[in-house]
């Protein structure tokens, strides 16, 4: 909701009201009887509610408070030329109350209504002239003010809209980070709970080290979620797939890893996309696959690298949900692709580029 005039402007309003000394100037010239004061104090009784409401810029009746304005000028002229002045004022206000080209075409009707109005009353050419000119002065650098005002506003909320979209985007990445460190985490911490349950009845020391681990686990996930949280390259690639093994093997699933040489010459934020791919996939093969057997593997491919992750689980029919949706976005978030089948268990293959779109193109 737009802000009264006194609070945008402060005092300024009144301030500019100093030009109406001309309304009285004739009168005290002219040493007017009570008759002329009374229609002149009527007249600037309307002229300052009208003044006033000009100044709501945004609101829908500052054009009628402008024509009024404009009106009671022109209805004065006649009897006190010094009224002009209210002509001046609405002509001031156009640029902040009508968008450029109605501004300028009131102009212009202003202009030519207060010329023929001094030419039918005979009034001097030099004041004429000296007033046509003042007017137009005062009316068109409003008027490109006044447009330079709305540019700057535009801007501006186009600046707090990119700033509102980052904002909106670093959100969706931290919510991404978060879902693709700790879902993998706290599954293999579920599993591992529920395997030392059931051996701490008949083997107490090695559900002791699955506790153990636990522990580890729950540690090394706190400080990888600070990792995320402030910005930092998610584990090795090497590491994610020694743990992908390990969290597979937990689950009763066989599984088979393989890395190509080639996976040394991965730039870093290649690296980390891709641990987090795999740390994803791995997540849902032990939730939902119901599977015996899992592979893992990265080959080289021409112009990139290739990511393939297979099980022999359930498959059938598929749904894109959060983690794989965010997995997709990360990869062609990098100028990849993700292809998913899921009719014979469910099989991710995922092309990441040597190089990025923008650095391709450099």
């Amino acid at each position: 909701m737009p802000k009264p005039f006194r609070q945008e402007l402060g005092w300024s309003p009144y301030v500019y009201l100093i030009y109406v000394f001309f309304v009285f100037m004739q009168p005290v010239i002219d040493h007017a009887k009570a008759r002329e004061w009374t229609i002149t104090f009527l007249g600037f009784a309307v002229f300052v509610p009208c003044y006033l409401g000009m100044f709501q810029r945004w609101h829908p009746g500052a054009a009628w408070y402008t024509a009024a304005m404009a009106l009671l000028g022109f209805a004065s002229l006649p009897s006190n030329l010094g009224t002009a002045c209210y002509v001046i004022y609405a002509g001031a206000s156009l640029g902040f109350v009508l968008n450029p080209t109605l501004a300028l075409r009131w102009f212009w009707l202003l202009i030519g209504v207060m010329a023929l109005e001094f030419w039918s009353l005979k009034v001097p050419p030099w004041y004429t002239l000296f007033m046509l000119l003042l007017t137009a002065a005062v009316s068109l650098s409003n008027i490109h003010a006044g447009t330079e005002n709305r540019a700057n506003a535009r801007l501006k909320f186009a600046h707090d809209e990119l700033q509102h979209l980052a904002r909106v985007a670093e959100r969706e990445r931290i919510a991404r980070d978060l879902h693709d460190v700790l879902g993998h985490t706290l599954s293999v911490i579920v599993l591992k709970s529920e395997l030392a349950g059931k051996l701490f009845e008949r083997d107490a020391d090695r559900a002791r080290t699955e506790i153990q681990q636990v522990e580890q686990i729950a540690r090394d996930a706190l400080g990888e979620v600070r990792k995320a949280i402030g910005g930092y390259r998610a584990a090795s690639l090497a590491e994610e797939f020694a743990r992908a093994k390990e969290t597979l093997e937990t689950a009763g699933v066989n599984a088979k890893t393989e890395v190509s040489s080639g996976a040394a010459k991965l730039a870093p934020g290649q690296e980390a996309l891709l641990a987090l791919v795999v740390r994803e996939a791995v997540t849902n093969v032990v939730r939902h696959a119901s599977a015996t057997n899992c592979q893992l593997s990265l080959t080289d491919a021409i112009n990139g690298w290739r990511l393939l992750i297979a099980d022999d689980g359930r498959g059938g029919a598929f749904q894109e949900g959060n983690g794989l949706r965010g997995m997709r976005e990360r990869v062609e978030g990098v100028g990849g692709s993700m292809l998913c089948e899921s009719r014979r268990g469910t099989k991710l293959d995922i092309f990441i580029p040597r190089k990025a779109p923008q650095e391709a193109t450099a």
